[in-house]
């Protein structure tokens, strides 16, 4: 990013491809009401949990989306999903604790779990084209498995874990009483015929040693507003408020009331982006199958695609951070290495931006293997 910025500011036309953002402005219904929060003076301390209005939004969301009931004293607002997953991690997790963590895996994961004191294990994933499954945390659990990340759809890999799948994954671990984290950041960015699914939709049992991490930045595209939230049970939810309490204190007030209107009011824009992904998905992933070398899982959900580049590191480029380096310096285009995702010989490829860029992205990405390969 930072050598993205810097070609940027000598004037190069940068196509970048590696923003975890929607490329859409927040809607105006949700602006208007941080407006009328700020004027109506809504600019104090709130409870560390969250606005009253807020929490009961998140509530309703999932009782009518998913037939889930969780009371007010399960739910917290947080500065972002993100610090919902820390606050998880940290109220949960002692030294020496093992968490299970699927290979492609947000960056963010392992560093939280090493920051709690506790020790990331990794699954291998890949020879389930990136699909977690119930047997492959199985034969990872050991006597110091404390809990698992899940994280459907997936960034980096855009892959959905299917339902069935999920719940068996769930009841595995509700037999050995071990915790889940399911990070649902992308919740409800789905792609026909696979099915929009929250592990909160699953029986009460199952949901006793689980905390969903949800988060308003990609659904009304609000990255900015660092909105976020935790659902768990009563007791975790409690620990996790004193984490918040004394860290952070309460997310932005004004943020929490234009989240609220996210949750209540018109919901067409999150329906619009989901239709300009899906075009932009469908687009890209023909494009590079076209490029000699490049292979790519169908992703699911999100808004990114995973190529496999390592048909293209048979030359000078040996590995996938070499090829993202001179990708940006020969043809001024930023992809991600995934490498830091734990998945070396893979790039990450938002679309979370113009069909223009991604035309013009395509042309440069073709261009350069052609030249390097």
């Amino acid at each position: 990013m930072q050598a993205a910025e810097a070609l940027r500011a000598t004037g190069a036309n940068v196509v970048d491809f590696g923003a975890g953002e929607p490329d859409f402005d927040t809607p105006e219904n949700i602006k208007h009401a941080a407006l009328e929060a700020m004027r109506a003076g809504k600019t104090k301390y709130t409870p560390t949990a969250g606005i009253r209005e807020l929490q009961q939004a998140i509530v309703d969301f999932y009782e009518q989306r998913f037939g889930a009931h969780y009371e007010r004293s399960e739910v917290m607002a947080t500065s972002g999903g993100k610090q919902a997953l820390f606050n998880a991690i940290v109220s949960l997790i002692n030294p020496g604790d093992e968490v299970l963590i699927a290979k492609p895996y947000w960056v963010t994961f392992p560093e939280i779990v090493v920051f709690a004191g506790g020790v990331p294990v990794f699954i291998e994933t890949e020879a389930n084209a990136f699909v977690l499954t119930a047997e492959m945390i199985e034969k990872a659990i050991t006597p110091r498995t404390r809990a698992v990340i899940l994280n459907s759809p997936s960034n980096p890999s855009g892959r959905v874990i299917p339902p069935a799948e999920f719940e068996r994954i769930m009841e595995l671990l509700a037999e050995r009483a071990l915790y889940a984290l399911s990070d649902e950041c992308y919740l409800r960015f789905v792609y026909a015929p696979a099915e929009v699914f929250s592990a909160a939709s699953l029986p009460s049992k199952l949901r006793a040693r689980l905390c969903i991490a949800g988060s308003f930045s990609k659904t009304y595209a609000m990255t900015g507003w660092r909105l976020g939230y935790a659902l768990a049970p009563a007791e975790w939810t409690k620990a996790m408020l004193k984490v918040q309490s004394h860290s952070t204190s309460n997310p932005t007030s004004i943020a929490q009331w234009a989240a609220t209107e996210a949750l209540r009011g018109p919901q067409e824009s999150v329906a619009k982006m989901l239709a300009e992904y899906a075009r932009r998905r469908a687009w890209l992933l023909a494009a590079l199958q076209e490029i000699p070398g490049i292979a790519c899982n169908q992703p699911e959900g999100a808004f990114y695609a995973f190529p496999d580049l390592r048909g293209c590191l048979q030359g000078r480029l040996k590995t996938s951070g070499e090829f993202a380096q001179q990708l940006l310096a020969d043809e001024q285009t930023v992809v991600t290495d995934g490498a830091g995702f734990g998945a070396e010989g893979y790039i990450r490829m938002s679309y979370a931006t113009s069909m223009a860029q991604l035309e013009e992205g395509l042309k440069r990405l073709k261009r350069f293997v052609e030249r390097w390969a």
